[in-house]
């Protein structure tokens, strides 16, 4: 049981990680255009800016508020798989920190990752990145889509989104 819980937080840890654009175009103008990677993930941002990552998320639908069910539905998932690996802030733990996740990230990708850890692993080029920085492969946490979206719209809720 230990194990698992250890191989569902390690792989959150991953997906969030490094690396991304310089800022999420799908969100509302409202948001801030200035927000940057952090300076080991700039190489990458050029590379994924509009990826959509590997898998069958194409096409995701954002709220606009954000939705409160989702959100809580959301960081109780990050609760029980995330928060040992990573942080809410900046900070590395195991994984690295979910700050500006979406910012870096498309929720297209974020999705695909977390929902098809091994192929984004094996095929998409930010993934491969985030593993050479992180030096932590992300275990398939078996998220369903609906997890997988709530723990996106709270990464949204983390990073500021309205």
């Amino acid at each position: 049981m230990k194990l698992k819980f250890f191989l569902l937080v390690s792989s959150a840890a991953i997906f969030a990680a490094c690396g991304g654009s310089d800022s999420n175009k799908n969100e509302a103008s409202t948001e801030n255009p200035n927000t940057t990677a952090p300076a080991d993930t700039q190489s990458t941002a050029a590379n994924s800016a509009e990826s959509k990552g590997v898998g069958k998320f194409q096409n995701v639908e954002l709220t606009h508020p954000l939705d409160e069910k989702m959100i809580a539905s959301g960081k109780s998932v990050y609760d029980v798989k995330c928060g040992s690996c990573h942080k809410l802030s900046e900070e590395k733990l195991v994984g690295p920190g979910w700050k500006g996740v979406t910012d870096r990230r498309t929720p297209e990708w974020i999705m695909n990752f977390v929902t098809n850890t091994e192929e984004m692993l094996n095929k998409d080029a930010a993934a491969k990145n985030l593993y050479e920085i992180c030096l932590v492969k992300m275990p398939n946490q078996n998220l369903s889509d609906d997890d997988a979206r709530h723990v996106l719209e709270f990464m949204r809720n983390n990073d500021g989104k309205k």
